[in-house]
């Protein structure tokens, strides 16, 4: 895979996604995720990260009298996580492949040997997508290739080195999809509990995702599945017109808001890119607070974007919101389970399905947004409920 310019890092879609690409800018190693840190980095490893782990071995876990952290809560949790953690694992021992998280997934049938050519770009987005749909996911979009957003090199935690990139050459669009997360588990954040909806959000994605890579592949075309591996998703999202940037750091879509898990697709199948949206929410998040006055170790930012980092855990280069990786994978690791507080009480985290909640959110992307945001907080959203709750609904 070829390696971008530095005179080709601004790119025209930048204008749409609202990007400030800097001179600044480096593609990012998988090493640096906070995750692998927490396997090679003594700034990151601790007995509480090795705990944070074993946990999702029901057996390890610590269970507790707490309020959302009991063995159920554990055993749910682990549940919904099965199919991500049995797929990453399957050939990690083997072949040193942790598929999904460090690694492409490669469990597929052979394609078709001949391609299905009778269809135009456009036909073959809009049948992509119905097919997509059927096959799983709940939000389906396209942009081109752009290999800014490719990581530089892989990571392997089994032998504790980089490894190549192994994305081939030649592929030139991302089909990009989403699945919501459970809404009522997310009001009980933070929780064992509401881990279960990451787990699941994943599980769905996963199966949707493999899915649709086999569909394109039965047409003739290479395609690559990735979840967490080989690029960053949120960018390529945005390009493929699935939401906008939160100041939390999170896609914000207009069906789910921030409550979705991402995947995607890399492939040379001829399709046509979708243009990104705008609903306002960069203008909402400029006046609104709620997570990172929410965040209780004080990660996300408060002032505007900018291009400064944290740790080597952020991406360099880019003007944005930016959130301190280091200090949120700390919190998670303290409490036991993921957090997603920043999800909870975010005011885009609504059910949509509804019309005053569309209502809402058309005054949220208008010049309204600060009575948007008292009527949010006004009527209550966002509070944590608590496990028992969700238990006895």
């Amino acid at each position: 895979m070829q390696v971008a310019e530095r005179t080709e890092l601004q790119r025209p879609i930048d204008a749409k996604t609202g990007f400030t690409v800097t001179e600044e800018f480096e593609r990012f190693n998988q090493k640096h995720d906070v995750f692998n840190r927490s396997t090679w980095d003594e700034q990151v490893m601790s007995d509480r990260v090795r705990k944070f782990f074993e946990s999702y071995f029901t057996d390890l876990a610590e269970f507790r009298k707490v309020e959302g952290f009991t063995h159920r809560d554990y055993a749910l949790r682990n549940a919904a996580w099965y199919i991500a953690d049995f797929t990453a694992d399957l050939l990690e021992a083997s072949d040193d492949r942790k598929e999904g998280f460090l690694d492409t997934y490669t469990m597929f049938r052979e394609g078709a040997t001949v391609k299905k050519v009778d269809g135009t770009p456009q036909e073959n987005s809009a049948d992509l997508k119905r097919a997509g749909k059927f096959l799983g996911a709940d939000l389906i979009g396209v942009c081109d290739f752009d290999e800014r957003w490719v990581y530089t090199h892989n990571f392997s935690r089994q032998k504790q080195i980089t490894k190549a990139m192994d994305l081939p050459d030649g592929l030139t669009s991302v089909v990009v999809i989403a699945n919501e997360m459970d809404h009522e588990t997310i009001k009980t954040v933070p929780s064992a509990l509401s881990g279960a909806a990451t787990g699941q959000g994943y599980s769905k994605d996963i199966i949707a995702l493999l899915s649709i890579t086999q569909y394109i592949r039965n047409l003739g075309y290479r395609a690559v599945a990735s979840l967490n591996d080989t690029a960053l998703s949120i960018p390529l999202a945005i390009q493929a017109g699935l939401g906008q940037y939160g100041r939390h750091g999170l896609l914000i879509t207009p069906e789910f808001g921030p409550r979705v898990r991402i995947a995607k697709i890399f492939t040379d199948m001829p399709l046509s890119a979708d243009e990104p949206i705008d609903f306002g929410v960069t203008e909402f998040c400029e006046v609104c607070r709620r997570c990172s006055d929410a965040c209780p170790i004080k990660a996300i930012a408060k002032d505007k974007p900018s291009t400064a980092v944290h740790n080597c855990s952020n991406i360099r280069g880019i003007k944005k919101w930016t959130v301190d990786a280091e200090k949120c994978f700390k919190f998670w690791t303290n409490q036991g389970t993921d957090c997603s507080i920043c999800i909870r009480v975010c005011p885009y985290n609504k059910d949509m399905s509804k019309g005053y909640h569309r209502l809402w959110r058309k005054l949220a992307g208008s010049s309204f947004r600060k009575f948007a945001l008292w009527l949010d907080e006004k009527l209550g959203y966002g509070k944590r409920h608590t496990a028992t709750w969700w238990w006895s609904r």
